[in-house]
C-alpha cells in the first residue's frame, strides 16, 4: 500500500472531493427537469425536441463510454477527472450565453461528456489512493454525489431560477463545478510507484505501447468471460428497473389517484433512502469482504418493488418505496466495489469502467423504451409493465447467483 510519503490516505479524504465532483456535474444533468417548461419557452422549443436535453446524456454515455474508459489509462484518472469537472463547468458557463435551441443541446452533449469521465475516472482514483480494505466505504461516499447532485437539482434549481433567471443559474452551477475540480485537485495526492501509476497520473510509457497492446490482446478476453456477463448483465436490467420507475411510476401513481405531489415524493423516496442503502452496503462489503449477498438482495428488492410500484397505490406502494431504497439502491455501490476484482488485472480498470458505463447506459435507455413499448399508447398496461420488469430483476438475480465471486 504504498504512496507518496507513506500509506494511504484515510478513504474519506479521497472519497469525498471525488463525491463533490460527482455532484457538482449530477446537479448540472439534473438542472433541466424542474424547469423544463420555462426552458423550452426561452429557446422556443418543443417537447420532442426538449426531451433531448436529458436524452443526450443517455446518448453520449453509450458513445463515448469505451473511448473514456481508455483515456483514463493514458492520461491519467485524476486528471481526466479534473478535466472533466471543468469541461461540464465550462460547457455551462457557455449555456448562460447561449441563444439558441441547438447550441444549448450541443453544450448539453458536453456537459453529458464531462459525466461519463468524471463516471469512468472516480473509481480509479479510490482504486489507486484507498486502502483495499476501505474500497467498499469510500464508493459508498462516492456514490452519494449522483443521488445527492439530483436531489439537490431538484430543490435549489427552481429556486435559483426565480431569483437569477437562466443565465444566473448556469453561472452558479459552473462556479460549483470548477470549485469542484480545483478541490479535487488540491485535496487528492495520487501514488507514483509504477503498480498501475498509468491509470491515475502517468501517461504510459510509448516505448513500450506494441508490447502492451499485444499483452492486452490476451487480457481483454476476461470482458467475454461467462463469470463477467453474469455480473454485468443483472447491473444493465437493475438499471433498466431503476429508470423505469422513476420515469414512469410518477404517471401510474397519478392514474390511481394520487396527487402530482405525492406521486414525485413516493417515485423519489428510494432514491433519498439510497443514501443510507449505499453507505451501509459499503460498510458491510468491507467489513465481510463479500459481494454477492449484497449485489443479490438488491436485485431481490428491485424485482417485486419495481411491480408494486407500478400497480399499486397506499401502504403496499410506500412500503415498496421504502423497501427499494434500503435493500435495492445499495447494489450499485457493490457493483463498483467488487468489479475490479472482477477484471483481476489492475491495467484493465481504465478498459473496464468503459465496459460499465456502457452497460449502465444501455439499461438506463431500455429503462426509457421499453416501458413506454408495454405501456401501449394510452399507457394503461401498467401490470403487464411491472410484471416483465419483475421478470427481468428476477432473472438478473438467477445470473447474479450463477456468477463466481465474492
Amino acid at each position: 500500500m504504498r504512496r507518496e510519503g507513506g500509506a494511504r490516505r484515510h478513504y474519506a479524504r479521497v472519497a469525498l472531493p471525488l463525491m463533490l465532483v460527482a455532484l457538482s456535474v449530477t446537479v448540472i444533468q439534473y438542472q433541466i427537469p424542474t424547469i423544463m417548461e420555462r426552458v423550452m419557452d426561452e429557446f422556443s422549443m418543443d417537447a420532442g425536441s426538449a426531451s433531448w436535453l436529458m436524452s443526450v446524456f443517455t446518448l453520449v454515455g453509450i458513445v463515448a463510454a469505451l473511448p473514456v474508459g481508455g483515456l483514463a489509462g493514458r492520461v491519467g484518472a485524476k486528471r481526466l477527472m479534473v478535466g472533466a469537472a471543468f469541461l461540464a463547468g465550462l460547457a455551462t458557463l457557455a449555456s448562460a450565453f447561449a441563444n439558441a435551441a441547438p447550441m444549448l443541446l450541443a453544450l448539453r452533449a458536453l456537459e453529458g461528456l464531462g459525466l461519463v469521465a468524471v463516471v469512468a475516472s472516480g473509481p480509479l482514483v479510490m482504486q489507486r489512493c484507498v486502502d483495499p480494505r476501505c474500497i467498499g466505504s469510500a464508493t459508498g461516499i462516492w456514490m452519494l454525489g449522483g443521488m445527492l447532485g439530483a436531489t439537490l437539482a431538484g430543490i435549489s434549481t427552481p429556486v435559483l431560477y426565480e431569483a437569477v433567471g437562466f443565465r444566473g443559474l448556469c453561472l452558479a452551477y459552473a462556479g460549483l463545478a470548477a470549485l469542484s475540480g480545483v478541490v479535487l485537485q488540491a485535496a487528492v495526492k495520487v501514488p507514483q510507484d509504477d503498480a498501475a501509476g498509468g491509470l491515475v497520473n502517468e501517461r504510459v510509457p510509448s516505448g513500450t505501447t506494441l508490447r502492451r497492446l499485444i499483452l492486452a490482446e490476451g487480457r481483454l478476453r476476461v470482458f467475454l468471460a461467462r463469470d463477467t456477463w453474469c455480473f454485468l448483465v443483472p447491473f444493465a436490467l437493475f438499471q433498466m428497473l431503476l429508470l423505469s420507475v422513476l420515469s414512469f411510476a410518477p404517471t401510474a401513481m397519478q392514474q390511481r389517484g394520487a396527487g402530482a405531489v405525492e406521486s414525485g415524493f413516493a417515485s423519489t423516496l428510494p432514491m433519498l433512502l439510497s443514501i443510507v442503502s449505499s453507505l451501509a452496503f459499503g460498510r458491510l462489503s468491507d467489513r465481510f469482504g463479500r459481494n454477492k449477498p449484497l449485489y443479490l438482495t438488491g436485485m431481490l428488492a428491485m424485482a417485486p418493488c419495481a411491480l408494486l410500484l407500478l400497480t399499486t397505490k397506499g401502504p403496499i406502494m410506500w412500503a415498496a418505496a421504502v423497501v427499494m431504497g434500503l435493500f435495492a439502491m445499495g447494489a450499485p455501490t457493490v457493483v463498483v466495489a467488487a468489479y475490479p476484482r472482477m477484471l483481476g488485472k489492475p491495467e484493465l480498470l481504465g478498459v473496464g469502467m468503459g465496459v460499465l458505463l456502457l452497460v449502465q447506459s444501455l439499461g438506463q435507455f431500455l429503462g426509457s423504451f421499453v416501458p413506454s413499448l408495454l405501456l401501449g399508447p394510452d399507457l394503461t398496461q401498467w401490470v403487464l409493465c411491472g410484471a416483465v420488469l419483475c421478470a427481468a430483476g428476477l432473472a438478473g438475480a438467477a445470473l447474479v447467483v450463477a456468477c463466481r465471486f465474492d
